[in-house]
């Protein structure tokens, strides 16, 4: 580490505000892991932010850059600072990442990232699985991404190759500690978050295809807050520790979101179903498959088990639902949308 701290103290008042220029995505998160005066000024820094914001430090939301592992920065930062500015489609994505950084500082030594979580990866793994899902993203807007070299093969596009890839990027964080894998998704993370796209809808209204699918940029980052939640739910269950899920006004967006890719994976010669998604009380019904003939059965489900069931956390058969009518068409959706999982 150079006398000037790398450069770092200069940019921490532009990170307190979650203004970070994309240079500084990468270089301020991973500095303060391991640098104490560095940390303590952001977490002044961060507290002076919240209270011209009249926020609470009981109960403001986290924010999205430093990662204090094994107590770097302390109490305070569990104080969970302000969001970042962003437009309103983001705001989802930036809370998910919000919450799964405050989960990941509850971790202590390495017994805890070793855990077993999903799949065949542990902790550390679950967070480079992240840091390779969104790096989609990230290259589409532009952002500087770090790709571990092939394995002796040739690259290949995303789509085609996505299995190898996240393997790889996981493979390549198993090569450093735990707190350098969650400064580089915190980084990422936060650079996402400081695009233009973030904070411009007109911008994010762009469509693009990534992971094989043709969505608006907006969505993308609905995807990305989908994601993000899913894997803090992951790890949360394999710590023994309870995350919940996100607000109401963010599920019935992602619920939304994945209703209408299910309706497209459906198509329009489906059987047609009366589909009923509950968040916060309340039901949002659509009419899934043909619009030329008599609807065929109603299915009902929670929000939570519905997101779940198309994360791919859920098989059909263990979601609770409540139906009428034709079975086999409201099987039908209900197979539909967990073969929509890819996380």
């Amino acid at each position: 580490m150079t006398d000037d701290h790398d450069g770092v103290p200069e940019l921490l008042a532009a990170w307190a505000l979650g203004a970070l220029p994309p240079g500084g995505g990468r270089a301020v998160p991973t500095h303060l892991a391991g640098c104490e005066t560095c940390s303590a000024e952001a977490v002044r820094l961060r507290e002076t932010v919240r209270l011209l914001d009249g926020g609470d430090p009981a109960s403001a939301p986290s924010g999205n850059g430093a990662t204090g592992i094994d107590g770097v920065l302390g109490p305070a930062l569990r104080a969970r600072p302000a969001l970042p500015r962003v437009a309103d489609h983001a705001v989802p994505y930036a809370a998910a990442v919000a919450g799964l950084g405050a989960l990941l500082r509850e971790l202590g030594g390495r017994r805890s990232w070793s855990t077993p979580v999903v799949h065949d990866w542990d902790v550390r793994d679950t967070v480079g699985h992240l840091i390779a899902a969104d790096q989609e993203l990230a290259r589409h807007l532009g952002l500087e991404v770090r790709v571990p070299p092939p394995r002796g093969r040739e690259a290949t596009p995303w789509e085609a190759d996505w299995e190898t890839r996240t393997a790889d990027v996981i493979a390549y964080e198993r090569t450093r500690e735990p707190a350098e894998t969650v400064a580089e998704w915190a980084a990422q993370s936060s650079a996402l978050l400081a695009t233009a796209e973030a904070r411009d809808p007109e911008l994010a209204s762009r469509a693009a295809t990534l992971m094989g699918t043709r969505l608006p940029v907006a969505d993308h980052f609905l995807t990305r807050a989908f994601e993000a939640w899913i894997h803090a739910d992951d790890i949360g269950r394999a710590l023994g520790l309870a995350v919940p899920p996100p607000p109401d006004g963010h599920l019935r967006r992602l619920v939304r979101l994945a209703v209408r890719v299910l309706g497209a994976a459906l198509g329009p010669s489906a059987p047609p179903v009366v589909f009923a998604v509950t968040v916060g009380g309340e039901d949002a019904r659509w009419v899934l498959g043909s619009e030329d003939d008599p609807v065929r059965g109603e299915l009902a489900v929670d929000a939570v088990d519905f997101c779940r069931l198309v994360g791919g956390r859920r098989a059909p058969d263990e979601v609770p639902r409540r139906s009428t009518g034709d079975e086999a068409a409201v099987r039908a959706v209900l197979e539909r949308a967990a073969s929509l999982a890819w996380l």
